[in-house]
C-alpha cells in the first residue's frame, strides 16, 4: 500500500521534472509519520538521504526497510543539541517535532526545543553548506481565525493564545518561522516554509488514542468502543491524505525560484469532526456509539486553507478523497493491529 503511494508521488513529481536524484538531503524527524514518507520518496528517487531522529515520537519500524539501502544513512540524535556533519548537504528538511495535541501538556519543553533550539541547529547546518532549507510549520500558527479569514490565506497573521494549553506548539512553530526568516535575511539562505494542515494516513502512530483525531477514531471504531467527539462535533478540519501532503512538501522543496515563500499545503474541503466520526464508523462497519466530551480550551473552531498559492507556485492540489484515504488508513491500522 505505502509503496504504491510512494510510486504515485514520484510520478507526480517527475511529470513536472522535479527530481532529487544525486542530491544530498538531511531530513530531521525522518523516522516520524511525514518524515519517513519523505525519506521513502527521496531514497527511491536516488537522493543521498541522511535521516536524523531520536525516536521521541518517530518509530524505528517506519525506516527499518531503508536501513540497508546504500543511499540511506540513519543518525540517532536529538536535533535540539548541536551536531556537526562533514558531508555536504544540498537540502535540509526540518520536520522534527511532536505534533499530537495530547502531547502538548506532557512534553511542552521538548516541543519548544525542537522548534527553537532544533531549528537553530538545523539552520546552522544549512548555513554551513549553503543548503536549501524547508521548514515544516503548521496551520496552528493561525490559531482560531475569524470567519472572514476562512479559507485562511498565508497573509493572515493569526489569533493565538501565547499562554494557553496549545502555546508550546503554536508559539514554537511561529518562533520557528521567525528563525527561518532571520537566517534568510541575515545569511541569504534559500528557505521555504510549509504550513501543514491536518494530515493522516499509514504510519500515524497506533495507540495515539487521546491525540490525533483520525487514529483515535479508527482505533475506537475497529474495537467497537465509544468514539469520543469533543464539543458538539461541529468544529471543522481539512484532512489531507499523506501522499498528497508529501508531494506538496517535496514540490515546495524542489522547485527553483521559491526562496522565501510561505505556502499552505492542505486540503481545502472542510469536514466537521462529527462527519468524520460517522464516516469512519461506517467504513469500519463498527457498532461504536458516538459520545460527546467537553471541548478542550483553545481548540480551533474551523480549519480550512486557502491553497491558491500552492496551486499557482507548486502546480499542486490534493487528489485523494477523504473516503479513499480513510479506507487506506483503516486497512493499514487493521494490518498493524494484527501483526
Amino acid at each position: 500500500m505505502i509503496e504504491e503511494d510512494v510510486d504515485a508521488i514520484i510520478r507526480g513529481l517527475e511529470k513536472d521534472n522535479i527530481s532529487f536524484e544525486d542530491r544530498k538531503v538531511l531530513v530531521t524527524g525522518g523516522a516520524g509519520f511525514l518524515g519517513s514518507w519523505i525519506c521513502d520518496v527521496l531514497v527511491k528517487q536516488g537522493a543521498e538521504v541522511t535521516c536524523l531522529d531520536n525516536f521521541a515520537s518517530g518509530l524505528r519500524s517506519n525506516i527499518e526497510h531503508l536501513m540497508e539501502k546504500e543511499n540511506f544513512t540513519f543518525v540517532e540524535h536529538d536535533i535540539s543539541k548541536p551536531i556537526f556533519f562533514d558531508k555536504r548537504f544540498d537540502l535540509v528538511m526540518h520536520l522534527a517535532s511532536r505534533a499530537s495535541p495530547f502531547e502538548f501538556e506532557k512534553f511542552p519543553i521538548q516541543i519548544l526545543k525542537a522548534n527553537t533550539l532544533g531549528i537553530w541547529v538545523a539552520l546552522g547546518i544549512a548555513k554551513k553548506h549553503r543548503a536549501r532549507f524547508l521548514y515544516a510549520s503548521t496551520s496552528e500558527v493561525y490559531g482560531n481565525p475569524p470567519a472572514s479569514f476562512i479559507p485562511t490565506p498565508e497573509t493572515y497573521n493569526g489569533n493565538v493564545n501565547p499562554v494557553g494549553p496549545r502555546s508550546c506548539y503554536d508559539e514554537a512553530k511561529r518562533a520557528g518561522e521567525a528563525f527561518v526568516m532571520a537566517y534568510r535575511l541575515e545569511h541569504g539562505l534559500d528557505t521555504r516554509i510549509a504550513r501543514i494542515f491536518n494530515t493522516y494516513g499509514p504510519r500515524m502512530r497506533a495507540g495515539d488514542i487521546y491525540g490525533r483525531v483520525v487514529p483515535r477514531f479508527i482505533e475506537q471504531a475497529l474495537n467497537n468502543k465509544p468514539i469520543t467527539v469533543f464539543g458538539t462535533g461541529e468544529q471543522t478540519r481539512s484532512f489531507t491524505y499523506v501522499s498528497d501532503e508529501v508531494e506538496g512538501l517535496l514540490r515546495l522543496a524542489g522547485i527553483e525560484g521559491l526562496g522565501g515563500e510561505v505556502v499552505n499545503i492542505g486540503n481545502n474541503k472542510e469536514t466537521t469532526i462529527l462527519e468524520l466520526a460517522e464516516l469512519i464508523k461506517k467504513l469500519c462497519n463498527s457498532s461504536s456509539e458516538i459520545v460527546f466530551l467537553p471541548l478542550p480550551k483553545d481548540d480551533p473552531l474551523r480549519r480550512c486553507p486557502d491553497i491558491s498559492k500552492a496551486k499557482k507556485l507548486l502546480k499542486w492540489k490534493p487528489k485523494v478523497s477523504l473516503e479513499e484515504g480513510l479506507k487506506k488508513t483503516i486497512e493499514w491500522f487493521k494490518y498493524y493491529s494484527s501483526s
